[in-house]
């Protein structure tokens, strides 16, 4: 895959006005065929060097209700299924990094909120799995966040291939489908292994989202869920606190230290960022984690940010 580079995305700034409202459109169609849309198919997923290969199948029922099954075809096992977005089972690798209770759901876009933190430009045709797709430019309007060059099936607005891409037009991560069929799956394919273990979801109990607040938070963002899970450390409840601007999205994990010995880290994987601060409160050290697909130098000022309190930050 070709990495885009900035001169290119930025070209968008001359093309003509009544382009950014059709872009609106093709962003709208995506988020409905993936409400809606039955297919099934292969794709690749590329970051940091890496490529793995996926099957997925991808259904609608009458209800609306979206299920799901991706399976690893190379490489390590890895199965997961879901349903309307929240993981029902996992197996291999992903045990470990799938926690209970996270989802996956599809973005409801609105194009016109997005705009205030975005461009949004169409940038001309291509063909991704045999299949002709509009090409879309998002790209951030502050360094908080990342870009994104999507392809979307003309007939479907199904998405076909997506780029995240840093400030530089550097490539981060590559979905692309390498074959794909507009078919409902069959029962039998939606079923997962007999190695999925199921996953039981812990909500964060009544109150929990008011123990911690930030003082900054990136233009845009905003608290979007509160869940809590046992800590490998001290076995205690970690907070945890999901933030998303429509688009992007990251997460803030709160981890009583109860006085094991832990020190601040910094790490990154394709788009992924991981950066964790040791913070002191009146009860005691905590590990603040940020992970998410934003910058460093953001992650590092969120977990900088966070606070015993009840008061959100307004960004």
């Amino acid at each position: 895959m070709r990495a885009i580079s900035l001169a290119f995305l930025l070209g968008g700034w001359l093309v003509q006005p009544v382009h950014a409202a059709d872009a609106q459109d093709w962003l709208l169609r995506m988020t409905e065929a993936e409400r809606t849309q039955n297919f099934e198919g292969a794709f690749i997923y590329q970051r940091s060097g890496s490529f793995s290969t996926h099957a997925i199948w991808h259904r609608v029922d009458e209800a609306g209700k979206v299920r799901e099954r991706l399976l690893q075809l190379d490489g390590a096992a890895r199965e997961v299924a879901l349903v309307d977005g929240r993981a029902e089972c996992v197996n291999g690798a992903l045990e470990d990094q799938v926690a209970a209770g996270q989802e996956w759901p599809a973005r409801a876009f609105d194009p016109k909120q997005l705009m205030e933190w975005y461009d949004l430009r169409l940038m001309g045709e291509s063909r991704v799995a045999g299949r002709s797709a509009v090409v879309l430019a998002v790209m951030p309007r502050d360094q908080h966040r990342y870009g994104f060059e999507l392809h979307l099936d003309r007939e479907t607005g199904l998405l076909l291939k997506s780029l995240l891409l840093n400030e530089k037009g550097q490539l981060l991560e590559r979905f692309q489908f390498s074959t794909v069929e507009l078919k409902a799956p069959d029962e039998s394919e939606l079923k997962a292994g007999a190695g999925c273990k199921p996953l039981q979801v812990v909500e964060a109990a009544k109150g929990q989202s008011d123990a911690w607040r930030s003082d900054w938070l990136p233009p845009g963002f905003s608290l979007n869920n509160v869940l809590e899970r046992k800590s490998a450390i001290s076995k205690e409840p970690v907070a945890c606190l999901m933030y998303g601007d429509g688009l992007a999205r990251f997460s803030v994990f709160l981890e009583p230290l109860r006085g094991a010995a832990v020190e601040d880290a910094r790490s990154q994987l394709g788009p992924t960022v991981a950066v964790s601060k040791r913070m002191s409160t009146k009860d005691g050290d905590v590990m603040v984690t940020v992970v998410g697909e934003i910058p460093m130098g953001t992650a590092e000022r969120v977990a900088l940010s966070m606070r015993s309190g009840v008061a959100q930050a307004t960004p």
